[in-house]
């Protein structure tokens, strides 16, 4: 069971030597940047001697050009502000013991997030259960631009131990992340010729409000709920505010 972890990159010289090293177990590292403009490559190459550079075209692009680049019959891909736990490596490390016959093709993980100083545990962000251990031959990338994932074809497995995710740092941070992210599913949404009314942007981010601080119990986790529930809403909004301008603009042409 040859496994190679995938570590797609920009600007991240603050976490790519941790993300790095909470992978050095696996056989192979790949680490595939967009332009960075700081240190992160050349710090990549003191982990890896497979490091490359693809413009950014989207994140499924990406994640499939990283994954062509693999050798191994496994891929585990990890973002760089992510840490492998002890018990999810030592349940990696047990899979190399059983019968290959016995294995599926892909196993899920739970991801644990940390938000302002608190471990998040309910809105919608815990488990959060994760693709991140595939077979390469099995393996496609589907979804929702930006979110797209890694998907198999055929069964799949949970695996015990969490990744522990270190997300956004402040709430500047979230709101810039937040603006690239609408951005990227509103143009996936214009081109898959989506109509969005005066109702719906108002609709859908209080529905979204209402599912993530009362249905998923983001009332839970005090003023980071809150915080998560106000910015899933307003992404939400933007999303699809960012549509109507699209379509708004394409009819004025």
């Amino acid at each position: 069971m040859k496994i190679s972890a995938s570590i797609i990159v920009r600007n991240e010289e603050e976490n790519i030597a941790a993300v790095c090293e909470t992978v050095a177990w696996a056989d192979e590292v790949v680490v595939v940047d967009s332009d960075s403009q700081d240190r992160t490559v050349e710090i990549a190459r003191r982990y890896s001697d497979k490091v490359f550079n693809h413009p950014f075209r989207g994140y499924k692009d990406k994640h499939e050009f990283a994954d062509a680049q693999t050798t191994g019959d496994w891929i585990f891909w990890i973002d760089a502000d992510e840490r492998v736990t002890p018990e999810l490596r030592a349940a990696i490390d047990r899979l190399r013991g059983r019968d290959p016959a016995t294995l599926p093709d892909g196993f899920r993980i739970a991801r644990s997030t940390r938000y302002l100083g608190q471990w998040i545990r309910h809105s919608g962000w815990y488990p959060d259960y994760q693709m991140r251990l595939y077979r390469k031959s099995a393996s496609y990338w589907d979804g929702v631009s930006p979110h797209e994932t890694a998907r198999v074809r055929g069964r799949v497995e949970t695996l015990s131990g969490e990744l522990l995710h270190y997300t956004k740092r402040d709430l500047s941070e979230h709101h810039r992340v937040l603006d690239e992210y609408t951005t990227l599913a509103a143009e996936y949404h214009y081109k898959n010729k989506k109509r969005v009314r005066a109702i719906d942007l108002f609709v859908l981010p209080v529905a979204a409000f209402i599912r993530t601080y009362v249905l998923k119990q983001g009332f839970r986790d005090g003023v980071q709920g809150l915080i998560i529930a106000m910015f899933t809403a307003y992404s939400v909004f933007l999303k699809f505010a960012k549509v109507w301008e699209r379509n708004n603009a394409k009819q004025k042409d």
